[in-house]
């Protein structure tokens, strides 16, 4: 063998370089599939982030709780703000006619209490053993006089006021209501009833007056 020998000019410098084919690392070459490693890092961070969606979907729903609450009561209030003020102005109007109904029946019942009072008054001052034979049939006059107009103001308070007839007025009695006085006795009375009802309140008056004047007719007669 000739000692000038190279065994480098038989090497193909091109075939060297090449990459060998399946390597990856050419330009054309498929994506490598992926590692175990890789799997189970991709599969704890979607787990991850599912983690944090639900935590902020919780977050979300106690928020419009929240705000469902307080809408709530927002309505309750309006609701309640406007049933308070319709029933406080029905209440007011209520109670103010009635005290003035009964601020009304206070100052007919004062009055009627006084003019009772005088007819006692009247009646008790009548002295029978005073009377004198000269002065009995004036007197007389006078006494009944006295006890009919006493009477008269008795049958009206009579008819103002149920007390008087024995009909007592019970708060706690079922159906009892303030401001919704008892209609009176005349309110059914026919024409001819109450007609009769005032012929009876005046015939005393008149007979006691026609009384008087026969009285003092013949007083003038015996002179």
């Amino acid at each position: 063998m000739s000692p000038d020998y190279d065994a480098t000019e038989f090497i193909d410098g091109d075939f060297q370089s090449r990459p060998a084919p399946g390597s990856g690392t050419g330009a054309g070459a498929l994506p490598r599939a992926p590692t175990r490693e890789e799997v189970d890092s991709k599969v704890a961070e979607t787990q991850q982030k599912l983690i944090e969606l639900r935590r902020a979907q919780e977050e979300l729903e106690r928020e419009r709780s929240a705000l469902e609450e307080t809408r709530r009561r927002q309505l309750e209030f309006q609701t309640g703000r406007q049933e308070m003020i319709q029933n406080l102005i029905r209440g007011v109007g209520l109670l103010e006619e009635a005290e003035f109904a009964r601020r009304r029946d206070a100052e007919q019942m004062s009055k009627a209490l006084v003019d009772l009072r005088d007819a006692l008054s009247k009646i008790e001052t009548i002295q029978q053993e005073s009377w004198t034979q000269a002065n009995f049939s004036l007197e007389l006059t006078r006494g009944l006089t006295t006890l009919e107009n006493a009477r008269m103001e008795w049958n009206a308070a009579r008819l103002k006021f149920d007390v008087l007839s024995g009909t007592v007025f019970d708060p706690q009695k079922p159906g009892a209501n303030v401001s919704t006085p008892q209609p009176s006795f005349l309110f059914n009375c026919t024409f001819g009833q109450m007609c009769r009802l005032g012929f009876a309140l005046s015939w005393p008056v008149a007979a006691v007056l026609l009384l008087g004047f026969l009285v003092l007719v013949a007083l003038r007669l015996y002179r």
